[in-house]
């Protein structure tokens, strides 16, 4: 009785005697091209572990365009919202995208309550400037401020706005003509 392994041999450590004459990174180099042949045989996409979708053939149609089929595709028409969506992300507007949203769309993302009695005037680095129509308006939005920053960032996203500057209505000014010299002007003259 002999003493043999009942199975097929082990594999033998070390490459194959095809690249065993290969030195250290050229042996790697090889090796990869040929994973990579056998992956591309096999319709796998290279590089990301994914198959390649099968390709159909029609007998004489080389040239005939192929229709996308019944389901999902990147040639099917998109809603625009969503293509307008990923133009401004490939092209670095969304943040602008964000602020625009903020201001055009005031009584959507804060509410009509507020909308009907503030008003936003400006946004810079993350500072939305709010003009309210009285000054009890303007009391009332610095004591709800973190509620309508809330609300902001839940419209169009964290960091967009940071902070709110909110002023009351503006005071008339007694100042007349381009030029203006300080002081309390004819008052002080009296008395």
């Amino acid at each position: 009785m002999t003493d043999e392994p009942d199975g097929p041999d082990p594999p033998a450590s070390g490459p194959p005697e095809r690249l065993s004459g290969l030195p250290g990174m050229d042996l790697v180099r090889r090796a990869l091209e040929e994973a990579r042949g056998a992956a591309r045989t096999q319709g796998k996409d290279v590089g990301r572990g994914r198959r390649l979708p099968p390709t159909r053939r029609v007998a004489g149609a080389a040239s005939r365009r192929r229709w996308s089929g019944p389901g999902p595709d990147s040639r099917d028409p998109q809603r625009l919202g969503n293509v307008t969506r990923d133009v401004a992300k490939k092209q670095g507007w969304s943040s602008r995208v964000a602020e625009g949203t903020v201001v055009g769309q005031w009584p959507s993302v804060v509410g009509h309550h507020i909308a009907d009695h503030a008003t936003p005037t400006a946004l810079r680095d993350g500072v939305l400037s709010v003009s309210a129509e009285s000054t009890a308006w303007a009391t009332q939005l610095r004591i709800i401020q973190a509620q309508v920053l809330a609300k902001i960032a839940a419209a169009v996203g964290d960091g967009v706005v940071t902070t709110l500057k909110i002023t009351g209505p503006v005071a008339p000014s007694w100042r007349k003509g381009p030029l203006h010299i300080a002081g309390r002007g004819p008052r002080d003259t009296y008395g």
